[in-house]
């Protein structure tokens, strides 16, 4: 039976079965958290260390916009629903739901869910967080979020043409919430996984405004609370009492360290400091290999890296400048030489098998790195640059031995093919999501990871006005194929989509991600899903 309902579910024509699959799950009784084998024994602490690789730039859901951010805000709040291992939608704090036509949801809260504070968790809260989510004061990286799970009236409340309370979503009692859509939308509960759609605490918020989400006046709703942050330290959490699944929580303490030196991170999991690493830098990987074995674990995942165009400020706006940087980066220096941990080289900007689908690439693609060179030269002297006139940019990166390394690399194929020259600039992960936000920027170092796994994950961030579209980039008919692969799931849209993109260019897509972790032996229930999700309420340690 469960064989049957993942492959209705992955069927790229399924949306006419999303409610009845949905349905039968909501009633399903699953595993949530931790299983431990009957012949493991444990330890008597349970305590786990994990390197986040960089400081967390909010607590907010609404604030949030990067994995280092949303892996700890997984293990901090829970959503009306979430994924297992295989990636299947199962109920969270909605134990079930019901839809007559895909376009009307009725969401039944679970009796007992609670904050961390020990009040109740309601519908009313619920209706609260969506609300704020698309409040144009919030100024939510996400905000355009519920424009894209097409909830009705959510693009009229973010440009302030409607009030919140006029978002299709409410309160139908204190345990049931309403959402209502424009139209059938065939990933909406893989949707409403994600970390941004979290509830908040609304007592919270109204009382310590932006200093919620300081340790003293935190409140969550999922297995874990926040206990202490240090900034540039550490962010600790503990084991929530009042989550409704506690008892199936074995980690009672989990810390979240901000290293992006791998080499730090390397040599902190070699000390026993570090139970979960990043995997070291990559010109250790062979010793690494043999040191370490099955502690290392490699696997790809749902995400691209990027450098990205600010396709508003000129020279930008000539797409044959942007093809040309495109066609004369060497990605396979970049995946081979200076990464080598499996990544591969990326030619558009849909992770491969989204959504079980695998789009054409580009045509240069197949092209040898000569021939892109050359195609480039053309490109780059027909906009008027040459060796008398040398394009010149600026490359921002957040700080990272591994960016400013890949930034070196792009920048030399650059110089070395096209003579052009490239200052390279890096800021604090904090600062560049500033300057990416107010468009102060030139070419910068950017990556996405699916928020749901389909397509259109990727593709909504360069649609016109979507609050992740920091390139400025604006193109009417990649609009409306995008809009309507949404709605028919087809290959054949998505490859509409994707083909405009890849002629247009508002992004050079650099490689493919893989997930690296070093992980200690005594760390059971490690498992990590095509996201790149690691909860933590599934992990335990074993006694060693």
């Amino acid at each position: 039976m469960q064989k049957m309902l993942v492959k209705i579910i992955k069927n790229k024509i399924a949306k006419i079965f999303i409610c009845s699959v949905s349905l039968i799950l909501g009633n399903v009784t699953f595993s949530y958290a931790a299983m431990v084998p009957p012949n493991v024994q444990l330890a008597d602490k349970q305590e786990i260390t994990r390197n986040n690789f960089s400081e967390p730039s909010s607590l907010d859901p609404h604030k949030s916009e990067g994995s280092s951010e949303f892996d700890i805000l997984r293990d901090f709040f829970e959503r009306l629903v979430d994924t297992d291992k295989e990636e299947n939608i199962i109920p969270a704090l909605a134990e079930r739901w019901e839809t007559k036509d895909n376009q009307t949801w009725i969401f039944h809260l679970r009796q007992g869910a609670k904050w961390s504070d020990g009040t109740p968790v309601t519908a009313h809260d619920v209706v609260f967080s969506f609300r704020r989510l698309v409040t144009p004061d919030t100024i939510s990286p996400y905000g355009s979020y519920l424009i894209q799970a097409t909830i009705v009236n959510a693009r009229a409340v973010l440009t302030g043409k409607k009030k919140p309370e006029e978002l299709g979503v409410k309160a139908l009692d204190d345990a049931t919430v309403e959402i209502v859509l424009d139209r059938p939308k065939a990933n909406f509960l893989q949707m409403l996984a994600h970390p941004a759609m979290s509830p908040v605490n609304e007592r919270a918020i109204k009382k310590y405004s932006s200093k919620w989400t300081q340790p003293q006046h935190f409140v969550s709703n999922g297995p874990f609370k926040l206990a202490e942050w240090v900034v540039n330290e550490k962010i600790v959490g503990v084991r929530n009492p009042y989550y409704w699944d506690d008892k199936a929580t074995i980690i009672n303490k989990v810390t979240y360290l901000p290293l992006s030196d791998y080499k730090a991170d390397l040599n902190r999991y070699m000390t026993g400091e570090i139970d979960i690493s990043n995997g070291g830098p990559s010109e250790f990987l062979p010793t690494v290999k043999k040191k370490f074995g099955d502690q290392l674990h490699v696997r790809p995942i749902m995400s691209v890296y990027y450098y990205l165009f600010n396709t508003q400020k000129p020279p930008f706006n000539d797409v044959r400048v942007r093809q040309a940087l495109a066609l004369a980066l060497d990605r396979n220096i970049i995946t081979d030489k200076v990464l080598g941990n499996g990544q591969k080289p990326a030619y558009d900007v849909v992770s491969p098998g989204a959504g079980g689908i695998y789009l054409k690439q580009p045509e240069y693609a197949s092209w040898t790195q000569e021939q892109r060179v050359t195609k480039a030269k053309t490109l780059l002297n027909e906009a008027g640059f040459n060796e008398k006139h040398p394009l010149k940019f600026t490359l921002l990166y957040n700080t990272s031995d591994a960016h400013k390394k890949i930034a070196i690399a792009a920048s030399s194929a650059w110089k070395k093919n096209l003579g052009v020259e490239v200052i390279l600039y890096n800021q604090e992960s904090k600062t560049q999501t500033v300057s990416m936000t107010q468009g102060d920027f030139e070419v910068t170092r950017y990556a996405w990871n699916a928020d749901y796994n389909s397509p259109t994950s990727f593709l909504d961030i360069f649609t016109s006005g979507n609050t992740n579209n920091h390139m400025g980039y604006q193109n009417k008919e990649f609009d409306q194929w995008t809009l309507k692969a949404d709605e028919t799931n087809d290959p054949a849209d998505y490859q509409h989509a994707i083909d405009i993109l890849n002629k247009e260019v508002p992004a050079i897509p650099v490689y493919y991600y893989v997930r690296v972790k070093l992980v200690k032996p005594y760390v059971g229930g490690f498992h990590v899903d095509s996201m790149g999700n690691i909860p933590t309420k599934d992990l335990y340690i074993i006694k060693h």
